[in-house]
């Protein structure tokens, strides 16, 4: 196909050409598109990738927060095809069920962070808090409690971008233009001591003021109109944003205070990114339901999983019963050939000891980025925890002030990282996050810092 006119940048007849003819991208300006076309990746090694030129990069983001055993692992490719010959294809409705699936739930339910009773299998990150969202307002129809069904999520937070979950999202960019968020979707406050902290205000305070804040709103919309809250245990795509220690102890204290069930979004913390198993773990957190995906099967293929607590399935077994069937599902729900990859995964974390090695790769990732960044010009903030972390761009250090949005200071940075045989991401306030796959060695983080830090050092030379 012979691309579009405005494409005059792109090769003739190349991939770029092809994909800006038809291909219409996630999380992209599509008219700019038109005229820059795409990274065309054709391949992957460990944490690398290439592109059609055939340049090399480190993905210091897995892709997207997921691919946690890198881009070749032959296990995982091995379970697919397996399980491909033996069962291709089979679902979950009307009660029928495969060895994958349920293997699977035994296996996610012996890791919980804390005691789990069922899983219920969908497809990705946004789906599964979907099915959560869906879930607490059928639970709460099953203690006869029609009202109780508002949804408390974060500024910042980042829960998926179908209706549901973009509603519980708190990012701009995913609300502007899509008539997001419906009615009865709340936020509150970003636990982001370093720009929300008062002066004097010491951590503790300050996260006794989120608590504070919380339960101010849950007063003012009526305690018997909120169902849930949805928190990551680590903010991702807002910024890789910590909360102050004590956090969510408070925050669980309000909404236990005010029968609210805590949904803790585990699909970038799960599975060994903060140095736990769970970021709950991490954090503290005693979710009654979690939600999981991405690292689950390395992203090799798609599935997420929600697991929910005996007292939340029971309200789902009683209006199931009465209703005669729980009308939920996805024609993929616990598909067996990623489950089987899924399971695979689960196993390669615990054989290969993929804790131990973030036990110790993860200090070295956060120690090198402190002791190179936290006193540069450009940085306000170095955050993070185990493989997981952000450096913040500032203009100005004193006043924590970030650069204007419309100089793309985070984009330009992003575009010198490549050059520099790195592939980055910037989030909200011009930070830019670091996830690499959970295999990566001391010498690639090393690798990857150094390409990053020439990458500043040209920043800096380009802002003056």
């Amino acid at each position: 196909m012979t691309p579009p006119p405005t494409a005059t940048l792109i090769r003739p007849n190349s991939p770029e050409a092809r994909d800006v003819a038809h291909v219409l991208h996630p999380y992209t300006d599509l008219k700019a598109h038109l005229t820059v076309g795409p990274m065309v990746i054709s391949r992957g090694e460990g944490v690398r990738v290439w592109d059609e030129q055939g340049k090399s990069y480190i993905e210091s983001v897995a892709g997207l927060w997921c691919a946690a055993l890198g881009f070749s692992n032959e296990r995982l490719v091995q379970a697919a095809a397996n399980q491909m010959r033996k069962l291709p294809f089979y679902h979950s409705f009307t009660a029928k069920s495969h060895n994958p699936a349920i293997d699977l739930a035994e296996m996610l339910i012996e890791r919980a962070p804390v005691p789990m009773s069922k899983v219920f299998f969908a497809n990705s990150g946004s789906e599964a808090n979907d099915t959560a969202i869906k879930m607490a307002w059928y639970f709460n129809n099953a203690l006869g409690r029609p009202a109780k069904k508002k949804l408390i999520g974060r500024v910042k937070g980042y829960h998926g971008i179908t209706i549901g979950s973009a509603s519980l999202t708190g990012l701009p960019y995913n609300h502007r233009s899509f008539d997001v968020p419906l009615p009865g979707f709340l936020h509150t406050m970003t636990p982001h001591f370093y720009h929300a902290g008062l002066e004097g205000e010491s951590e503790d305070a300050f996260a006794t003021r989120c608590a504070d804040e919380l339960e101010k709103l849950i007063l003012a919309e009526d305690p018997d109109t909120i169902a849930a809250m949805w928190a990551e245990p680590i903010m991702g795509a807002g910024g890789v944003i910590l909360p102050p220690r004590g956090y969510f102890p408070k925050i669980q204290a309000v909404l236990k205070k005010y029968d609210i069930l805590l949904v803790a979004d585990e699909v970038i913390c799960g599975f060994w990114r903060t140095g736990n198993y769970w970021g709950s773990q991490t954090l503290d957190i005693q979710p009654d339901i979690l939600t999981c995906a991405k690292a689950l099967s390395s992203s090799y293929l798609p599935i997420s999983a929600v697991m929910v607590n005996e007292r939340v399935f029971q309200g789902l077994s009683e209006e199931s019963h009465t209703i005669g069937t729980f009308g939920h599902g996805y024609t993929y729900s616990g598909h067996p050939v990623p489950a089987a990859v899924a399971i695979e995964t689960l196993k390669i974390y615990d054989e290969e000891r993929i804790g131990d090695h973030v036990a110790d790769v993860g200090p070295y990732l956060q120690s090198e980025l402190r002791r190179r960044f936290t006193d540069h010009r450009l940085i306000g903030e170095v955050r993070g925890t185990g493989l997981i972390a952000a450096i913040e761009l500032v203009e100005d250090k004193a006043t924590r002030k970030n650069f204007d949005p419309a100089k793309k200071i985070g984009a330009k940075l992003v575009k010198l990282c490549e050059a520099h045989g790195v592939i980055a991401r910037t989030l909200p306030n011009d930070s830019l996050a670091f996830s690499p796959p959970l295999i990566i060695t001391r010498a690639e983080i090393k690798e990857m810092l150094d390409s990053v830090e020439a990458a500043l050092v040209e920043l800096d030379a380009m802002i003056g």
